[in-house]
């Protein structure tokens, strides 16, 4: 795979097809061949770029923790395209790669195409046990190794993707837990229990003006929330929520997901999606209001 130098760390990554660049970001449990079902069905059409975030191997794993942060996360996202010579993009995530894209839209947005920002906000609603939860996890990865995790491999937002495709997400499963022990540790401490929660971002997301899909499963509870205040939040957003699906949507439902994308892309394309009219969505029956 292709390799780049990013600041102080060497970010691997995977490319194919020609045209309008899309990059998709992974989540803690995956890398970038958790994209694979995207970057063949969009590499027909888009110049598609998936990468390895730093502490997941063969990407760089800094040992100091002051080395891994939701800021970090996107500084490496737009050191690899401008390393790539890409000027605009597409952006898309799952997850901890959704909150990274949606964070690469509100600091670099003249170089945002457009964003797809999936099943992210995990937390959010109960920030302090999120944070206790992710040091928990922390702890016992560095007590046991990445054995540890195979409890959340098969977690209450997982077992969608088990009972739709048992050999997709054991492959799901043996991959995660072949992951950089102290990658994973350290990324668990530094970007996902580091982060805000997403609430805390409403003024600068009013003010967001790129094109936003978000998609969430509409069984993955910790994300509903998050997913209906950035519909409610940003101008020129839309929300896909995908039936009976957890929080691994591009795997779960590669199809529907694809699809869900693919028709935000040719909106945006064609200058189709809008933004919110004043006055939408604010609990109104048809007609004037009295």
């Amino acid at each position: 795979m292709p390799r780049v130098q990013v600041g102080d760390v060497a970010i691997e990554y995977v490319e194919a097809g020609s045209g309008v660049p899309l990059v998709w970001c992974h989540e803690l449990a995956g890398a970038m061949e958790s994209w694979l079902p995207q970057v063949q069905f969009f590499a027909r059409r888009y110049r598609v770029i998936a990468f390895n975030a730093r502490g997941y191997p063969p990407s760089d794993v800094p040992e100091d923790p002051t080395a891994y942060s939701q800021e970090l996360a996107v500084a490496d996202l737009h050191g690899l395209l401008r390393a790539l010579g890409i000027a605009e993009a597409y952006v898309g995530g799952l997850s901890m790669g959704g909150a990274t894209a949606l964070q690469f839209g509100l600091r670099h947005p003249a170089m945002a195409r457009g964003l797809v920002v999936a099943g992210a906000g995990t937390g959010s609603t109960d920030p302090e046990r999120f944070r206790r939860q992710c040091e928990e996890f922390a702890r016992s990865i560095e007590t046991a190794g990445m054995e540890a995790m195979r409890e959340y491999t098969a977690g209450p937002t997982r077992v969608q993707l088990r009972r739709k495709d048992p050999l997709g997400w054991r492959r799901f499963a043996d991959d995660f837990l072949a992951h950089s022990a102290v990658g994973t540790a350290l990324t668990l401490r530094g970007v996902q229990g580091g982060r805000p929660p997403i609430f805390e971002y409403e003024s600068a997301l009013r003010a967001l003006a790129v094109p936003t899909l978000i998609v969430v499963g509409d069984e993955d509870e910790p994300c509903l929330e998050p997913a209906l205040f950035l519909k409610r939040t940003i101008p020129r957003a839309g929300l896909a929520v995908l039936p009976q699906s957890g929080h691994t949507l591009n795997l779960e439902e590669p199809d529907l997901f694809n699809r869900a994308v693919l028709d935000f892309l040719t909106a945006v394309e064609s200058g189709a999606w809008a933004e919110r009219e004043e006055g939408s969505g604010a609990g109104f029956l048809a007609g004037p209001a009295t």
